[in-house]
């Protein structure tokens, strides 16, 4: 079943790319853009977690947070704020939030800690220097690619795409998140540098080969793995 977020942001423009993101990741979302309407939502602890601005109309999103634990709610609270100084975490954090993310935000920073915060504990992954998908091999610190063997030469944004995909193998990857985490673009430029790229890059790890290993998904995004 598809995980539920309570996305509480009164900047139409924020709320709507966010929602975006997590849609297309395949979160269920539901937004407020005041507090009093996100306490009224959060209050019935269904949320898997729960996205809330500091600044709100109607009610204040901390008085929201501290209002929602007096009344044992313990949904997963990640702050999402302009206001970013220690003090400001500080307060947020013993006020009851599990994180604080400050703004301006890369999406895949916010995926990232919104999915630690579901996993309540989850290990740490160890940072590696060569990753892998079937007999496709990448050497981090080389900076060198090689499928069955064969040596595959990258351009350095192609080099980019195949390590973000490899780092997220398994996984359908979108295209917010390719424009982030590849192209470091926190807008939708509204042109094919996606699939330009994806194309290419798939000409030189697949062609020539065994079973491939980039897929499209459609309508969502793109998965590097091994089909059974």
């Amino acid at each position: 079943m598809a995980r539920k977020i309570l996305l509480v942001e009164d900047d139409e423009a924020t709320a709507s790319y966010i929602a975006k993101g997590l849609g297309e990741a395949g979160f269920v979302v539901e937004r407020a853009d005041n507090g009093r309407d996100a306490l009224f939502l959060g209050s019935d602890g269904s949320f898997d977690a729960m996205i809330l601005d500091r600044m709100l109309p109607a009610m204040d999103g901390m008085a929201v947070l501290q209002a929602l634990r007096a009344a044992g709610i313990e949904t997963p609270v990640l702050i999402l704020s302009a206001l970013g100084t220690p003090e400001d975490r500080v307060r947020g954090l013993t006020s009851g939030a599990d994180d604080y993310l400050v703004k301006p935000f890369a999406f895949a920073e916010l995926m990232a800690r919104l999915t630690l915060l579901m996993k309540r504990g989850g290990a740490p992954v160890a940072a590696v220097t060569r990753l892998s998908c079937g007999d496709l091999e990448m050497d981090l610190l080389a900076r060198q690619v090689f499928r069955a063997g064969r040596r595959i030469d990258l351009q350095p944004r192609e080099f980019r795409l195949l390590e973000y995909l490899l780092r997220h193998q398994g996984q359908v990857v979108t295209r917010t998140m390719l424009l982030e985490g590849v192209w470091d673009y926190h807008f939708d430029p509204t042109t094919n540098v996606i699939d330009v790229h994806v194309s290419r890059l798939r000409k030189k790890i697949d062609e020539g080969f065994g079973a491939p290993l980039l897929h499209t998904v459609r309508g969502a995004g793109y998965r590097l793995g091994i089909d059974a």
